[in-house]
């Protein structure tokens, strides 16, 4: 997957936990938390997701990479290159 498919694909997963967040206006390097009523589950629910999803492991010591949209693209990027968007 691309960074932008990644992206996208984080997005839908955020649609899911929290529809009613406004995500258009998402920055992209600002905390998810400090946009988005997020709390520790539902950061449990999108480490879930990816695995349901795409088989994508996320050890909790790796959780802080998940902190903003940017973070998670690049972090999940060489978990998810050879993964192709169905």
């Amino acid at each position: 997957m691309t960074p932008a498919e990644i992206r996208d694909e984080i997005i839908d997963i955020l649609e899911d936990i929290s529809p009613d967040d406004e995500l258009d206006d998402l920055d992209d390097d600002k905390n998810f938390r400090d946009q988005l009523e997020l709390d520790s589950m539902d950061f449990l629910d999108i480490v879930m997701e990816l695995r349901k999803r795409h088989r994508v492991q996320i050890p909790e010591e790796d959780y802080g990479h998940l902190a903003s949209m940017t973070s998670t693209v690049t972090y999940l990027e060489p978990k998810m290159k050879d993964i192709v968007k169905a």
